[in-house]
């Protein structure tokens, strides 16, 4: 049971929508209440929070449907756009925080009229977002979906945001001094802009079929060096990619031409087997020629 709980990729995305929209409720209010503007902008930052959690719940879904007539690959890629999306969505979070610092540096804010409020709701926004983002990395991880990894990153951009804003609310508190808090919002706001990047990279690689980490390719020609004296005369080819959490490798290999269908069958299986049992979530195609074929294209053989 708790080995599905954290594998229920529709529910960790519904969980996602619901955190934000409560969390933009409560900052939007508690930022009206007490004048503060760090808070009415973290409001702000959280709706880009919910929009990516509504883009997020509707890429699971999508992607998890069976291959139809018009993407007999399957809806893979849709995990793909939504983390690319998200990653925009952190990058131009990190964006308005710095506007928003920088603003606060060249106006003048009107005094809080209830900085104990605002304290407490970011540390309750912080505290919410740590537990939800830590929840969606873990189903993230265990179905290997790009999607709600984005998300949780997003979600831990707030964590940060929400911690510089919390930070900056006690220092006023105490001190008055307001540029304390622009100054931390600015330093965080570009870690946050580095981790849309490499989101966005990510997702991008995967969106252009980018071929699969180095360290993944290296696994299956270990697996396939295996047999490389046994049943493999050569690799002809080696292609990979990646659609959402699904690993779609393409294997093209020289094998004893005398070889029956049956022990080329047994061959294939233990391949695909070994391969999905090491990455997961693998679509293997195996295409055999003979070792003695004379055609061009099979001359240049490579282990």
């Amino acid at each position: 049971m708790i080995d599905l709980f954290f594998k229920n990729k529709k529910f960790a995305a519904s969980l996602s929508v619901v955190s934000n929209l409560i969390l933009i409720v409560i900052k939007l209010v508690t930022g009206v209440i007490s004048g503060s503007v760090s808070i009415i902008s973290e409001a702000i930052h959280s709706s880009s929070d919910f929009l990516a959690s509504v883009i997020t719940f509707f890429a699971v879904h999508k992607a998890d449907s069976p291959a139809d007539k018009d993407h007999q690959f399957g809806h893979g890629k849709y995990e793909d756009v939504a983390g690319f999306i998200e990653g925009i969505l952190i990058i131009l979070a990190a964006a308005y925080i710095i506007f928003e610092a920088a603003r606060k540096l060249t106006e003048s804010i009107e005094p809080f009229s209830n900085s104990l409020l605002g304290i407490a709701v970011m540390f309750v926004s912080v505290i919410t977002n740590i537990a939800v983002s830590t929840y969606l990395m873990k189903v993230a991880k265990n179905t290997d979906s790009i999607a709600l990894y984005s998300d949780a990153q997003h979600l831990r951009t707030d964590i940060l945001s929400s911690l510089t804003v919390f930070i900056g609310l006690i220092i006023i508190e105490y001190t008055g001094l307001h540029i304390i808090d622009s100054i931390i919002a600015v330093i965080v706001a570009m870690i946050i802009m580095h981790t849309g990047y490499k989101i966005c990279k990510e997702a991008m690689n995967d969106i252009l079929d980018g071929s699969l980490p180095n360290c993944d390719i290296q696994k299956i020609k270990n697996i396939l060096k295996k047999y490389q004296d046994k049943d493999i005369a050569g690799v002809k080819e080696l292609k990979t990619r990646k659609a959402g959490k699904d690993k779609d490798i393409v294997i093209a290999l020289f094998v004893d031409g005398n070889m029956c269908i049956r022990d080329a069958h047994i061959l294939c299986d233990k391949l695909e087997n070994e391969i999905e049992s090491e990455l997961g979530n693998t679509k293997i195609t195996i295409h055999l020629e003979p070792a003695d074929c004379t055609c061009v294209c099979c001359k240049n053989i490579h282990i």
